[in-house]
């Protein structure tokens, strides 16, 4: 059987004033991830498939962010808000080009599936001209109910419209539509604007597919796919939701999560086997965890690579281009940036490692800091194979200690070590005998005089 070609319409164009922010509501983050890429990447990307993102005015960072997750994407604006209808229509040019599907979604709907939308596709290959995605509410209160009648939706009834008998009904219009492709237009192009806000609805499209002798269904999905977002709240609902199915996910590919509610993922978190994560963990955008390695708790990683059999933490931080080959270890209490940490290297406490190299079997004591930036710009620490750097010690960069070399504890080094040298750098110690007496007695006298 040929495939059929589609074209989803995601209308993205809402300003999310109940959101209180000046971020449009598409970009807010669930699980690190806008809730417009969540949409973007549930939607159809093969061979003879097309994406329309409908916007609204000045909007450009929306448009930025579709065109980043699909860069296959067109963007239409809608520059006035006169309804769901007119919405699709903003992207009237996509759809006149035809199309054997065309899938209406909405931006702020996080949760929904690939495999949700390809069952709202599947009814048009077998004659629907309409499918329209429903739920069962637990409390239907405010929602479109969906009128079905043998098994065809008769009806998208308004709660303000419907009556006694139908307000009972707790199958629920999700939004979604799924139209077949080669009426798709007209019927979109015949709906009115004949109701109290002079707007068109999406929903009216049901009534005409009725008129013209056309069959329309229903598919049913979860409450919690077809969260929609509108405030903050909801956002946090939608989280909640969303870290759930990440880390069943995650278990199910064999990781051990000790604590699971305590751990937080983000959408695109790539793990090995035979990880194991301690409680409270905060995974951001960007990270890979190869095989083995353990995060104990209290880390937060972001944009980070952990090789095989790596240990991070507890208490630690990897920002942004830090990566620990295999076997490598950062301990409690250091922070990692830009910096790549080769097998078997450790960093066991209380450290600063950034827009750094460290050679394999390295071993960098407590309070190791590399000095990377000098007020104006960053500078680069290369660390050899083997090297051993004491505790309390400055790096100055931009400096390089080589191979196995030793750097002596509390030094400040600003020049480069060669390979197998040893380099210490701080003042003599002097000793003064009675020295310490001398002094107490000096301050307990200048104290008592300030006293009088």
């Amino acid at each position: 059987m040929t495939a059929r070609s589609s074209l989803t319409v995601v209308l993205a164009a809402g300003e999310g004033t109940r959101m209180r922010s000046a971020l449009p509501k598409v970009l807010h983050p669930v699980a690190q991830q806008s809730l417009l890429s969540h949409v973007l990447n549930a939607t159809d990307a093969g061979e003879g498939s097309q994406l329309a993102v409908v916007i609204g005015p000045d909007h450009e960072a929306v448009a930025a962010e579709a065109r980043r997750v699909r860069p296959d994407a067109q963007t239409f604006v809608q520059r006035e808000r006169l309804g769901t209808a007119h919405a699709v229509l903003a992207a009237r040019e996509a759809l006149a080009r035809g199309a054997d599907d065309l899938l209406v979604a909405f931006g702020d709907t996080p949760l929904i599936s690939a495999e949700t939308f390809a069952r709202m596709r599947a009814p048009l290959r077998q004659g629907a001209a309409l499918a329209v995605l429903g739920f069962h509410a637990a409390d239907p209160t405010g929602y479109g109910r969906l009128v079905v009648e043998n098994g065809r939706l008769v009806a998208i009834r308004e709660q303000a419209d419907a009556s006694a008998e139908e307000r009972k009904i707790t199958l629920c219009n999700a939004g979604v539509m799924a139209f077949d492709g080669k009426g798709a237009l007209a019927i979109i192009e015949k709906i009115g604007n004949a109701n109290a806000k002079g707007e068109y609805y999406l929903t009216d499209a049901v009534s005409i597919v009725r008129e013209l002798g056309l069959e329309a269904v229903v598919i049913e999905t979860s409450e919690d796919e077809v969260r929609g977002i509108n405030t903050k709240a909801q956002l946090a609902e939608a989280e909640a939701v969303m870290q759930a199915r990440l880390r069943k996910a995650a278990l199910e590919a064999g990781v051990t999560l000790i604590a699971p509610d305590t751990v937080y993922l983000s959408a695109d978190t790539k793990f090995g086997k035979d990880v194991t994560i301690e409680p409270f963990v905060v995974i951001g955008p960007g990270v890979t965890i190869d095989d083995g390695a353990v995060i104990h708790s209290f880390t937060h990683i972001i944009q980070s690579k952990i090789g095989k059999k790596a240990l991070v933490g507890p208490y630690a931080r990897m920002r942004p281009g830090s990566s620990l080959g295999e076997g490598a270890k950062i301990g409690n209490f250091v922070e990692t940036k830009a910096a790549v940490i080769e097998a078997g290297a450790k960093v066991n406490h209380l450290s600063y490692v950034g827009d750094a190299h460290v050679g394999a079997s390295a071993n960098l004591g407590a309070g190791t800091i590399t000095c990377n930036y000098d007020g104006f710009l960053k500078h680069k620490t290369l660390i050899g194979e083997g090297a051993f750097i004491g505790t309390n010690t400055s790096l100055v960069a931009p400096v390089t200690v080589g191979n196995r070399a030793y750097i002596g504890s509390g030094s400040v080094i600003t020049k480069d070590v060669p390979d197998d040298a040893m380099a210490v750098e701080r003042s003599q110690q002097t000793i003064r005998e009675g020295g310490a007496a001398r002094y107490r007695t000096a301050k307990l006298k200048e104290k008592a005089a300030k006293g009088k």
